[in-house]
């Protein structure tokens, strides 16, 4: 009866049937086995696939920059076209992966078929084995005794009847008798659950149904149970239970979890739960004991006691509920240990399993430190969390504490109700988890309160995930100790230069609590702890666009994980680097050479003050021993303008500061632009006025400016070559003084554009003219003041030197070189304007640019002088065909006589003293342009060279030879040239030509004498010698032209007598006749002609 009545309970709750059902599809695909050969899950894929392509760019981030550009185009185009593929192979397999489970059912079904088939291949085997096996066989001899039963009776007799039992089945309860049996033990159970079973208050849910009664207990179990019988001594039998839990977390192995036990471990619960129900019960009066083995006697009932079994199997189930709830929690922190926590957490289960702990942030044990300094002890993990099943040692007042005060007055009415006086065999026991969180002590340097909230640290049986309740220990841990690292950062540190406003922020970051720390300007640093490692992490904001400051922020992270005391240190230490990087990608920016470090003499270093924590040295390029120094204090940059000397007799060229000079940039500037570390929020503008549009951001300092920096590069250029200007004027005694008449001037938009904006705040210099001119020549031309000014001082090319001079004499440049222009360029050296009368000189060189300016005044003052007599000589001496043709400073040109024009410039002025250049030619409209002074010109520059003391009268003299000259020099030209190679003409000096015949053994010299007179005579002869020599014609040298004094007579004669010239004019000698310059050209060529035909 009863096996039928389990059997109905069994196989139909809702609907009553009797007999076999049929399985439905459901249950007939859970009997089909699983294959899983050949299958690979697609998030394995999807996760090799990510990662190698994140490996992979990974690799190209790393390897790119040092590639060229067409290299780094090359390999990025060759990775995307091999990752295209795999994601597009990815992307079919995805696309195929929606009818994985019908292939995976396929796959079951075929394995279910190749069973079948190797069960049927076995049956078959199997009546073959057992076909030849009784073909041999022999039969016993006939029972002849249970034939002739049969044959008279019609059956066995001999028989036992439990074969006739276990062989023949008994006919099925009918489902209207099933019906009625079921509802009469739902009576029976109502009938005994309220008049004498006593039931625990939290077991008081109960409702009865199919012919057993179901109690529920929220957040442990629901079990069913049903009577043995309908007596009241037969006892209870344990029918299932369901555990009311869910798994939260990670739902991969959840089937291993399932609420409803099955198998051994339902087998394994339901012997102990009806044990524990039959306890005081006797056995059953079928109960034949094996004579093998012996049983302890049954437990007996005190006098006064009563059975109470339901207390009884509620304390089972309660223990195997927080059992089965511990066991899932473990098993969780055992497979985030696989996941990739196993070398930062630890999972130690006790031996009773009530209890296990969870150790977190696993650090190894670090080697004794025997250099340097010592390091301080750190636990070597970082805190435990430990969750256990616990019950007071008074259960019952422990039971009574967590009852409501309704539940606390219905077991007492229970209680009396239904035990009165007597005492319940068995007491309610209180178990639940404890939870306990213990950090360790200076755990990463911080010590923390582990007080927290009740429900901070509490198990939800309907969302049992330890992973959860780890993380959010771990996330609880991370908070305090990056809230004390804040805290340090703040206030502990003395002057500390992150405790201003905003400076160092606790911030969340894509779901991570960050330390933001603004190390200075808007360079950022972020400070995370891994919450599964426990190990700090320093990274900037602008991973991608840094790639190079990787190695480095790894370096520092292990330091600090190593000692996270020394956090402090490190981030100084990184903000002097950031700050350093800063002002060096600035100077990059600009085109600066600038250097972290230079060869100084570690005395020297003091120089820069106590609070230098560090320096950027940018080198002048126009000057190579300066420096302008980026000096890095706590707060603030200074600024300085260093003069460095190279230390003789070190063998590494050790550098020592010869000069330093502190720069006030808002002075320089003018305070346009402000340098401070904490401005106030009413300066917060921008160059041009406007508010800052962040003003609530955070001032960390160092905020240093392209254009500031610029302005400081330029006014170290400007400095240093005011020093080398002014240096040369102390070496020569030259006093000067600083002037800047433009300090009020407006710039106009073209000026800005080529110069610098502290050109108006850089002062000139001004010396005078009887100084700096003192000795030489053409001094007086100049006015008195001399303005020096250097340029270039604020761009990329060499700084120059512009001297301006003032001239008292104003002679405008005229010809083609002048131009038409007001302001003309003679030269690259030279400036004028023409409507001032200022000449600008421009030297390339500062260092020699006092050198440079005398050696072109000397030229340009002499070219001045030379344009200035020339153009007076017309009216001053009377000579109207002189004409000044061009000047430019450079050049002077003029006519000194009809169309024979000289062109005069000048050049060495310094090293030789001054050699003028004569340049002879005529003008148009003269057919030839050869000028026949150009012979002489090696003779003529000598007379103003000799003349540099006045060169007005130097000049004067050397207009005198050229226009009394050129008739001896014209006529000579044309003789040569009519003459066709007969005979030759030269100059042997200034005023002395000679006219050598082509024997080349006689020779005609025309001197030039004083007053306007040219002396004509043997070239063979000197004016200085006491008488003529006979010379034998073996004789070296000239020889006297035979009848020379009868053929200079005869021609005198021939031309008194045909009245080309008057008497009185022309005086005869011994060797030769004196004539006027005018006459020469007639008396010259008559000579010559009666020579020629002698």
């Amino acid at each position: 009866m009863e096996t039928e009545i389990l059997s109905a309970m069994d196989n139909s709750i809702a609907v009553y049937t009797n007999g076999f059902d049929e399985n439905n599809v459901a249950d007939l695909e859970q009997e089909l086995p699983f294959v899983y050969d050949g299958q690979v899950p697609l998030g394995d894929v999807l996760s090799r696939i990510v990662q190698s392509i994140y490996a992979e760019l990974s690799e190209l981030a790393e390897t790119m920059p040092g590639q060229s550009d067409s290299a780094r185009k090359r390999t990025l185009a060759d990775w995307v076209v091999k990752t295209k593929k795999q994601v597009v192979k990815l992307y079919a397999v995805v696309k195929w992966s929606r009818d994985a489970d019908t292939v995976q059912k396929c796959m079951n079904i075929t394995a279910f078929l190749m069973n079948q088939n190797q069960q049927f291949e076995d049956c078959i085997r199997g009546l073959n084995y057992a076909k030849e096996s009784l073909d041999p066989a022999r039969l016993r001899n006939h029972d002849l005794l249970s034939s002739l039963d049969v044959l008279t009776t019609g059956s066995y007799h001999g028989l036992p009847t439990v074969i006739k039992k276990s062989v023949i089945p008994p006919t099925p309860l009918t489902d209207a008798e099933v019906v009625s049996t079921l509802t009469e033990m739902e009576d029976v159970i109502r009938y005994r659950l309220r008049m004498h079973e006593f039931v625990p208050v939290e077991m008081a849910q109960h409702r009865i149904a199919n012919g057993r009664v179901y109690f529920t207990v929220p957040d442990l179990f629901e079990t069913s149970l049903c009577l043995r019988g309908g007596l009241k001594e037969d006892g209870w039998f344990f029918v299932h239970v369901e555990f009311l839990i869910t798994v939260g977390g990670d739902l991969t192995d959840i089937q291993n979890f399932p609420r409803i036990p099955k198998g051994h471990m339902h087998r394994h619960i339901t012997d102990e739960a009806d044990a524990q129900l039959a306890f005081y019960l006797p056995l059953p009066e079928d109960h034949i004991p094996s004579p093998e083995v012996s049983f302890p006697p049954r437990p007996q009932l005190p006098e006064g006691v009563i059975d109470t079994p339901l207390i009884r199997i509620f304390n089972f189930l309660q223990m195997m509920s927080l059992s089965y709830q511990l066991e899932i929690l473990w098993y969780q922190a055992e497979r985030m240990r696989s996941l990739g926590w196993a070398d930062y957490l630890s999972v130690n289960m006790s031996d009773n399993r009530k209890s296990f702990t969870a150790s977190y942030w696993l650090r190894p044990a670090v080697a004794a430190n025997t250099f340097g300094r010592p390091r301080t002890k750190l636990p070597l993990l970082g805190g435990t969390l430990t969750i256990s099943i616990v019950e007071s040692t008074h259960p019952s007042q422990l039971r009574e504490s967590m009852r409501s005060p309704r539940a606390r007055v219905l077991a007492e009415l229970q209680h009396r109700s239904k035990l009165g006086i007597s005492k319940a065999s068995d007491e309610v026991e209180g178990l639940k988890f404890a939870v306990r969180w213990e950090p360790a002590k200076g755990a990463l340097g911080v010590i923390i309160s582990p007080e927290v909230s009740q429900e901070f640290l509490v198990i939800d049986a309907a969302d049992l995930n330890f992973e959860a309740l780890l993380k959010r220990v771990l996330k609880k841990h991370t908070h305090e100790i990056l809230l004390s690292f804040q805290y340090q950062l703040q206030r502990t540190q003395q002057h500390s230069v992150f405790s201003g406003p905003g400076i160092v922020s606790l911030t969340v970051d894509e779901q991570v609590e960050t330390l933001r720390v603004n190390l200075c300007a808007d360079e950022v640093v972020l400070i995370t702890l891994d919450s599964r490692s426990g190990r700090f992490n320093i990274r900037d904001t602008g991973d991608l666009a840094a790639a190079e400051r990787g190695p480095r922020f790894k370096t520092l992270s292990d330091k600090i994980n190593e000692d996270p005391t020394v956090l402090f240190n490190v981030l100084i230490r990184l903000r002097l680097i950031t700050i350093t990087d800063l002002a060096e990608q600035k100077a990059i920016y600009l085109g600066l050479q600038s250097f972290r470090r230079r060869n100084f003499l570690p005395e020297e270093m003091t120089k820069l003050g106590p609070t230098a924590r560090g320096a950027v040295y940018i080198q002048l390029s126009n000057f190579p021993n300066h420096y302008l120094v980026l000096v890095i204090d706590d707060k603030e940059f200074r600024f300085a303008l260093i003069t460095t000397r190279i230390l003789p007799g070190t063998m590494y060229g050790n550098l020592v500061m010869e000069d330093i000079a502190w720069l006030d940039f808002d002075r320089i500037h003018g305070g346009d632009i402000e340098i401070r570390a904490y401005p106030d929020p009413s300066s917060l503008r921008s160059p041009q006025g406007a508010l800052d549009p962040n003003p609530d951001r955070p001032q960390a300092g160092f905020d240093l400016d392209t254009q500031v920096l610029r302005e400081l590069y330029s006014y170290c250029c400007a400095r240093v070559a005011y020093m080398n200007v002014e240096r040369q004027f102390k070496i020569r005694g030259i006093p000067f003084t600083h002037v800047n008449p433009t300090i009020h001037d407006t710039v106009t938009p073209e000026l800005a554009h080529i110069q610098s904006s502290l050109a108006r705040s850089v002062p000139g210099l001004c010396v005078q003219s009887e100084h700096i001119l003192s000795g030489a020549p053409a001094a007086e031309a100049a006015m008195p003041n001399i303005r020096v000014i250097p340029l270039n001082w604020w761009s990329d090319k060499s700084a120059q030197v512009v001297t301006c001079v003032k001239l008292k004499y104003v002679q405008q440049p005229m010809g083609k070189t002048a131009g038409t222009s007001s302001v003309i360029r003679p030269s690259k050296r030279i400036i004028y304007d023409t409507t001032e009368a200022v000449v600008s000189f421009v030297s390339e060189n500062v260092n020699t640019c006092v050198d440079e300016f005398l050696e072109e005044w000397a030229r340009v003052s002499k070219m001045v002088v030379i344009a200035r007599e020339v153009a007076q000589m017309s009216k001053e001496k009377k000579w109207p065909d002189i004409r000044l043709i061009s000047f430019d400073l450079q050049t002077v040109a003029f006519a000194y006589a009809s169309d024979y024009t000289v062109s005069i410039s000048c050049e060495d002025q310094l090293s030789t003293g001054g050699n003028f250049d004569l340049r002879f030619s005529r003008c148009a409209p003269s057919v030839d342009t050869f000028n026949p002074h150009d012979d002489a010109e090696v003779f003529l520059r000598s007379i103003l060279q000799h003349g540099q003391g006045r060169l007005a009268p130097s000049l004067h003299r050397l207009v005198t030879f050229l226009r009394q000259t050129l008739p001896v020099a014209a006529e000579l030209e044309e003789i040569r040239q009519q003459s066709q190679g007969t005979v030759d003409t030269y100059a042997k000096a200034a005023g002395w030509y000679r006219l050598l015949f082509g024997d080349s053994r006689h020779a005609l010299d025309f001197r030039l004498m004083t007053n306007e007179r040219v002396l004509i005579l043997d070239g063979s002869h000197s004016l200085f010698s006491a008488g003529l020599e006979d010379r034998g014609a073996d004789r070296l040298g000239l020889l006297p032209i035979p009848r020379f004094t009868e053929i200079v007579l005869e021609a005198v004669k021939k031309l008194l007598s045909s009245g080309v010239v008057s008497p009185g004019k022309i005086a005869p000698l011994h060797t030769g006749v004196i004539c006027p310059t005018d006459i020469v050209r007639t008396l010259g060529r008559a000579i010559y002609m009666a020579l020629a035909d002698a």
